[in-house]
């Protein structure tokens, strides 16, 4: 494809993903390859304030909107003021709505009285259904969400090649003083490890005394000679109290829960870490735009939904071959069986092995 092979002419295009930061965070190699194939088109983002800091070093053609869509902007009427701004402030050529929701589709019903075409993204909703359903399941795996979002792209007339390489272009190439906050710069030698051991829904964590097992094992290893270091990361008071609490145990692990660091600092941290173990989460997904080696562990989920991190290796996807996996898309259902054995039957030694190829 000829870099900026533009036949609508378009001039600004408008996107909107608001919802969780794993969704968005996968936006981020499909936005950025967009601005670099078409450096002459101005693409303006909507988001949830929170989620602008995930765009590191984004592209000069990218400009970030912050748009409370639960205070400011909620319902119709806020959904009306939010296109009457963006029309004004940026008078768009097409808005391709990243989200698909029915407060996006009222968004971009509104950008159409204005005049502005929109395409949206395509969801497999019965495909997915298929997928997890309990009884005869077609297990064939989903297009990515990456690819969906891409697929996005050229209904509005923009196709796309990949120009990602990482936020940081490559791994452990982000400024020590970016993570200056948390940490002293990495010592030569020294092995830097990441764990988030939490999700959004239980059929996607790994129980917390496995995962403290894990923890132990690489605690040993310091504790007989191996120079390490372990990150704890996660959210929320709950979190924060398990974290702390191996943190107190375990010499070698540093907490960073309940810091709020923020996501710039975390992500440049993120870059120089040897390995990040993630769940199907979030974590999952930034640690992978940060350019890091990246384990995760799938229980009542599963990678044919499409939301494998970015370039991530199938041989690092940790997971049970149940017959009654993936039950969920979201892991937000509970578990029929009542002993998640898509995660209980997970082996901690599995675990530490694994993240051992990485060091």
């Amino acid at each position: 494809m000829p870099q900026n092979n533009n036949p609508k002419g378009i001039r600004t295009a408008l996107l909107s993903r608001f919802s969780a930061f794993g969704d968005v965070a996968m936006t981020v190699p499909v936005i950025y390859s967009a601005c670099r194939c078409y450096p002459d088109v101005r693409f303006v983002l909507v988001t949830r304030p929170s989620m602008i800091s995930i765009f590191v070093n984004a592209p000069d053609n990218l400009v970030l909107v912050g748009a409370d869509v639960k205070g400011e902007y909620d319902g119709v009427a806020g959904m009306r003021r939010l296109a009457s701004r963006l029309y004004a402030d940026y008078r768009p050529d097409i808005f391709i709505d990243l989200h698909n929701v029915l407060r996006t589709k009222i968004l971009a019903a509104f950008l159409r009285l204005k005049g502005v075409p929109g395409v949206q993204i395509f969801k497999p909703r019965a495909k997915r259904r298929a997928l997890t359903r309990r009884n005869n399941k077609v297990m064939l795996p989903l297009i990515s969400q990456r690819a969906r979002y891409r697929e996005a792209f050229f209904k509005a007339g923009l196709p796309l090649v990949e120009k990602f390489d990482g936020l940081f272009q490559g791994h452990a190439t982000a400024p020590d003083e970016c993570y200056a906050a948390i940490t002293t710069p990495k010592p030569a030698g020294q092995k830097w490890i990441g764990i988030a051991p939490f999700a959004a829904h239980n059929g996607k964590v790994y129980p917390v005394e496995l995962m403290e097992k894990v923890v132990a094992r690489f605690q040993s290893d310091a504790d007989t000679g191996r120079d390490l270091r372990i990150f704890l990361f996660g959210g929320g008071s709950r979190e924060q109290a398990i974290l702390d609490g191996w943190a107190d145990r375990y010499s070698a692990a540093t907490n960073l829960a309940g810091k709020r660091y923020g996501f710039k600092i975390e992500l440049a941290l993120l870059n120089h870490l040897d390995v990040m173990l993630s769940m199907d989460s979030a974590n999952m997904h930034l640690s992978a735009i940060a350019g890091t080696p990246t384990v995760s562990i799938w229980g009542a989920t599963h990678p044919y939904c499409g939301f494998k991190g970015w370039r991530q290796s199938d041989s690092d996807m940790l997971q049970v071959p149940l017959p009654c996996r993936p039950c969920s898309v979201f892991g937000d259902k509970p578990c029929f069986r009542g002993d998640l054995q898509c995660l209980n039957g997970i082996r901690p030694d599995a675990v530490y092995e694994k993240m051992c190829e990485h060091l």
